[in-house]
């Protein structure tokens, strides 16, 4: 017996108070009885420590349990039998959030995940195994039509030089540097690209490699304290090799799917994001510059 779930919206994407719909398929080569068909619903945020936090925040372990967001089941079939051959069971659910609670944006991450799935357990006599099959689906925010406003973002402009490092005891033995540049924004748009540009001005040390660096900064813990991760996303080279002094070199970069939402904080987890800027000489130092983003879905985010 083959089981599937197919939801009437091809990119799975749902929002907080849509109706999940679509058919559970069931394909028998022979008659199949059964005790009973339930289609379950389940939102939930997991949270992990890091192998360098384990042992240091013992106490976590009571707060980094998973936060249900949505949890429920109905039943779509009385016990009975499967005819042979194809069967579809349509269905359709309410996408809301347990009391007290609200739908998060589909984020998966290293040390936290928000994940959506829909579930149906076919069940069976105590000697055959129940018959599963699980679907995951996109939860996005959906902004209220009265605060829809056009999207405006501030230019940030950056200079890299020996003197704007931190972290470095003697500056004497760096090469002298000089690198501008500009972000057209800090408050970014999930929908839009990260772009802006930057110039190398000055630098007498031989250049490998210009990266653009996307890292997520997940924090989860509690009261007795907070844990810390910071993580790479993605790393886009931007320029190769010794580039041309006083050249505009374009930064442009798309922000994947799943694996970024919008920036969130809440009472036990909290999802930021920067970019790092980074310089890679010859000799294999790295100049480093790190800016703070903040990702939303509309402008009143």
């Amino acid at each position: 017996m083959a089981l599937d779930i197919r939801l009437k919206k091809v990119n799975k994407v749902y929002f907080d108070g849509d109706e999940l719909s679509g058919v559970v398929v069931f394909e028998c080569k022979s008659e199949c009885r059964h005790e009973g068909i339930v289609l379950s619903v389940d939102g939930s945020v997991n949270m992990q420590l890091s192998s360098k936090n384990v042992g240091i925040f013992e106490a976590f372990y009571n707060s980094v349990k998973p936060v249900p967001l949505i949890s429920y089941g109905i039943e779509i079939a009385k016990s009975g039998k499967l005819p042979v051959g194809k069967t579809e069971i349509p269905f359709e659910l309410p996408l809301k959030a347990k009391t007290n609670r609200q739908l998060y944006e589909t984020y998966h991450g290293v040390f936290i995940t928000i994940q959506y799935l829909i579930r149906c357990e076919l069940r069976r006599t105590m000697l055959s195994k129940d018959l599963q099959k699980s679907v995951e689906f996109i939860v996005e925010y959906r902004p209220p039509l009265q605060i829809m406003k056009p999207f405006v973002s501030k230019a940030v402009n950056f200079l890299i030089t020996p003197d704007s490092l931190q972290n470095i005891k003697d500056k004497s033995k760096i090469p002298r540097f000089r690198i501008s540049g500009q972000l057209d924004a800090t408050v970014c748009k999930i929908t839009d690209p990260f772009t802006g540009e930057l110039c190398v001005e000055q630098c007498e040390a031989v250049i490998r490699s210009i990266e653009l660096q996307l890292v997520r900064v997940e924090t989860c813990g509690c009261a007795e304290g907070y844990a810390r991760d910071a993580t790479e996303i993605q790393n886009i080279q931007i320029g190769e090799g010794n580039v041309c002094r006083g050249v505009v070199i374009p930064i442009y970069m798309v922000f994947p799917r799943l694996f970024t939402c919008p920036s969130l904080t809440t009472t036990n987890f909290k999802i930021d994001f920067e970019v790092n800027i980074v310089i890679i000489l010859e000799n294999n130092h790295l100049i480093s510059e790190n800016f703070p983003i903040k990702i939303v879905r509309y402008c009143d985010d």
